[in-house]
């Protein structure tokens, strides 16, 4: 069994305290990393994103004459372009509530970690809207572009090619916003990672 008792000073025969050194040889826990300025910056280019690719897309009307007939094209006329303005719309909004939430934080940092979670959560919920809301928008864009010899789906970008240019325009932005919605979850995932105590 073990003794209790504690070391003596063999030359004074007194009782010898640990040193301080001994006791703290544990090193001091890490201190939690704090990249709101990252995640600011971040969902401020969702935000310009987003609008740029709604505005693009809101903008891309052209009407063409073949003969006396004319013919217009407008993102009103597909269901796919309307969702996707719908989404992107969405997106906005939320960075711009996001990015505001974020701000306070700095400010104020007793709830970053609550709002990190939250963060995480409803990053990828709005991610998965513009994912979806882009490939849909794309998918159709692709038909415009290529057109479908198989069900005899013409191409319509060789006639309303200022068209097809606002929607690739659109769809390249929608589609970095994306990348900056990956971006955002992971951020706020690595973030909670470095709060867990070791």
């Amino acid at each position: 069994m073990a003794s209790t008792d504690k070391p003596a000073d063999p030359e004074t025969g007194k009782e010898v305290l640990p040193s301080k050194a001994s006791c703290d040889d544990t090193p001091p826990p890490p201190k939690a990393v704090d990249l709101f300025a990252v995640d600011v910056a971040l969902r401020f280019l969702v935000f310009a994103a987003s609008l740029t690719s709604v505005l693009v897309i809101v903008t891309s009307k052209q009407t063409v004459f073949q003969g006396p007939i004319p013919f217009e094209a407008k993102f009103e006329n597909s269901p796919a372009f309307i969702y996707f303005i719908v989404a992107l719309s969405v997106a906005g909004l939320y960075s711009i509530l996001t990015t505001l939430a974020s701000l306070s934080v700095i400010w104020k940092p007793i709830f970053s970690t609550k709002l990190l979670l939250h963060f995480a959560f409803w990053d990828v919920l709005i991610l998965g809207l513009v994912a979806s809301a882009t490939g849909t928008a794309g998918g159709v864009a692709y038909i415009g572009y290529k057109g479908n010899e198989h069900v005899q789906w013409n191409k319509v970008c060789s006639i309303f090619d200022e068209y097809c240019k606002h929607i690739a325009g659109s769809l390249a932005s929608s589609l970095f916003a994306s990348v900056l919605l990956v971006l955002l979850v992971w951020l706020s995932t690595f973030s909670l990672h470095k709060k867990i105590p070791k």
